[in-house]
């Protein structure tokens, strides 16, 4: 007999309870630091403890002490040191215990700066198993060191070491399971804080970063030069700069920052260059051209100084709206950078008839563009709105990333499969709140070289626009993580290629922001065939060794399969590699890579240097043979 009655919680003063700062952040850690993850997203936990602290560094060099930063990060340990005043010797504990405590406070000594709560190395030091801190001043320098947050041991001693603070931390990997940092992300956001501090050096693992030219460096590193309409317009005043320029990709391509924080999400200052460029490109040229045909294939990056910004949150990843300065009279950001970029690109492109004639030709041809298209797509988009109604196609789940946002929208995952098996298995074990799975039908086409008009025209390619919804931008996406999930097979490989291709051709801002991954599944099961509680899933040949000599080691016999697609693992299974534990490789587009370049190399016609690379690669059957005997 079933008993349903409600158990009574009673509640009373007993039930209130107050935390200290350390025990709050460890409770809430979404709060101070975003999401956790484990690595695989460029906006995981790992990232934003290392960024807090180097943030405090470059506050530093803002206001004019050090120009050098030492970064050293391993597997799981990070230290950081700089070269500036060093914390006040009597407050170096106080600073990174207590709550609300900091230099920031105080105008004088810190303006213009990305900290401003007293909150960022709190959080690194109450989210890390082991954290240290010392500070040098004058010959003398004060450390301390912490666990959990907990203070464990303090000191005192004198030193030839340059003034400054070094920070030691290792990530908590009870609150970050699995973590793993990956350097393509740490480069990226150390070459972000060279472009934004031009002369601050910052040597990483041995390695130095440093930039003579700001934002015109950053936006020739993200592009290949010989494929832009007209050379960087770079434009610098007080508190603002801008680059921008046109390529011949689709989409638009931002990098924002304000006091040298990459906000990723844009904010007042993004929304005001883009409404700004509109506005000054019509006023120049007398034509009330359609704003989007202004920014089709534009790249530009904006750097803004204020006093006091207001970020949308403690991970200051968009900034919302505010003033330049706390004074009253100051003018809002939105005003300062549409002056500042009406009385600037106007009086370039005076000055630069060349450059004037490039954008105007460039502007008209994704005019012409859009209306040859406008057809295709009102056809193509009645139909897919129909299809949507019984999109056999999505399996969707209930949660989207454009609902109210929280820690499970950034959850919110969209798998790509190839087949109705691996389909079938993925939505039998998926969390159906944040998990959906769009099955894809054979190989799909390869797009390289095409234009736009062929995601309109090819069903399948429509379909997924759709359900990504990202016709207009990625400001709709339905999902934070578009990952392809195909056999680990020659069939599967072509397919992840394809699917590569379409994303990079058509919706390259996706992927440069860090949305598209790679789902890695286990190659080999290795299990005790009498006790099945004794499994090990092995990712490749070397994880199946260990898990075999670890089984065997009292005796025992191994019972090993070879998964060799994914509709070979049962649903059950399959439920242990996309939760907690799913392991996920980022497709990153790194600083220096050409996307047609990458494309052509890859997907093009065969090339002498794909031959070559084929050739100089290739393995027979005896060579393989000879590798797995040593």
């Amino acid at each position: 007999m079933t008993n349903n009655t409600t158990k009574t919680v009673q509640y009373d003063e007993d039930s209130i309870r107050s935390l200290d700062w350390r025990e709050h952040i460890r409770l809430r850690p979404g709060m101070y630091i975003g999401k956790l993850g484990d690595g695989s997203a460029a906006d995981d936990g790992i990232y934003v403890l290392l960024k807090e602290v180097v943030d405090n560094c470059i506050d530093e060099h803002v206001m004019g002490h050090g120009k050098n930063i030492d970064i050293k990060v391993t597997d799981h340990r990070v230290e950081i040191r700089d070269y500036g005043r060093g914390i006040p010797l009597g407050k170096v504990v106080e600073v990174v215990s207590k709550i609300n405590t900091g230099g920031k406070y105080d105008s004088g000594a810190f303006q213009k700066s990305v900290g401003l709560n007293g909150v960022g190395t709190k959080a690194v030091n109450a989210l890390s198993s082991y954290f240290k801190v010392q500070s040098y001043r004058e010959g003398r320098s004060v450390w301390a060191e912490f666990a959990q947050g907990i203070l464990k041991n303090t000191g005192e001693e004198t030193t030839t070491e340059r003034n400054g603070t070094l920070v030691c931390f290792e990530p908590d990997d009870s609150v970050f399971k699995n973590f793993h940092y990956i350097p393509q992300f740490l480069e990226n956001m150390i070459w972000n804080y060279c472009y934004l501090n031009a002369g601050l050096t910052i040597t990483f693992n041995r390695q130095k970063y440093v930039s003579q030219n700001g934002l015109l460096d950053l936006l020739r590193n993200k592009t290949d030069e010989d494929a832009l309409r007209y050379p960087i317009i770079h434009l610098k005043g007080q508190d603002l700069e801008i680059a921008l320029t046109h390529g011949n990709q689709y989409g638009e391509e931002y990098y924002s920052f304000v006091n040298g924080q990459y906000t990723t999400q844009g904010g007042t200052h993004l929304a005001a260059l883009r409404e700004a460029v509109v506005k000054t490109v019509r006023e120049h040229f007398g034509k009330d051209y359609d704003a989007s045909d202004v920014r089709a294939s534009i790249i530009a990056a904006v750097s803004i100084r204020v006093q006091e910004p207001v970020f949308e949150s403690q991970t200051k990843t968009k900034l919302g709206s505010i003033n330049m300065a706390p004074d009253a009279d100051a003018p809002s950001v939105r005003s300062f950078v549409l002056d500042f970029v009406k009385e600037r690109l106007d009086d370039f492109l005076h000055m630069n008839p060349t450059v004037r004639d490039a954008l105007k030709k460039r502007i008209e041809q994704s005019e012409r563009e859009r209306k040859e298209l406008a057809g295709i797509k009102k056809l193509a988009n009645e139909r897919a709105k129909k299809a949507n109604l019984h999109n056999r196609k999505l399996r969707d789940c209930r949660l989207h990333l454009t609902d109210q946002k929280g820690e499970d929208q950034l959850e919110t995952t969209l798998f790509i499969t190839e087949g109705d098996s691996a389909s079938g298995s993925i939505t039998k074990s998926r969390n159906v709140q944040t998990q959906a799975v769009f099955s894809l039908r054979g190989k799909p086409l390869n797009c390289f070289g095409l234009t736009k008009k062929v995601v309109y025209e090819n069903e399948e390619f429509n379909l997924l626009q759709h359900a990504l919804d990202i016709e207009d931008g990625l400001d709709s996406l339905r999902y934070n993580r578009i990952v392809i999930a195909t056999d680990a097979d020659v069939d599967g490989m072509h397919i992840r290629l394809l699917m590569l291709t379409f994303f990079l051709q058509f919706f390259p801002d996706l992927v440069r922001n860090g949305h598209l991954y790679i789902l890695e599944t286990p190659l080999f099961r290795v299990r005790n065939p009498k006790n099945h509680k004794e499994t090990v899933y092995c990712y490749s040949e070397d994880e199946k060794q260990k898990a075999i000599n670890k089984l065997t080691k009292s005796g025992k016999k191994v019972e090993i399969t070879r998964f060799k697609g994914l509709g070979e693992i049962s649903p059950d299974e399959f439920g242990l590699f996309i939760g907690e534990n799913m392991r996920l490789e980022p497709v990153i587009m790194e600083k220096e890579t050409s996307i047609p370049k990458l494309l052509s190399y890859f997907m093009g016609k065969n090339t002498p240097d794909r031959q070559r690379f084929i050739i100089d690669n290739l393995r027979i059957e005896k060579d393989v043979e000879d590798v797995a005997l040593v």
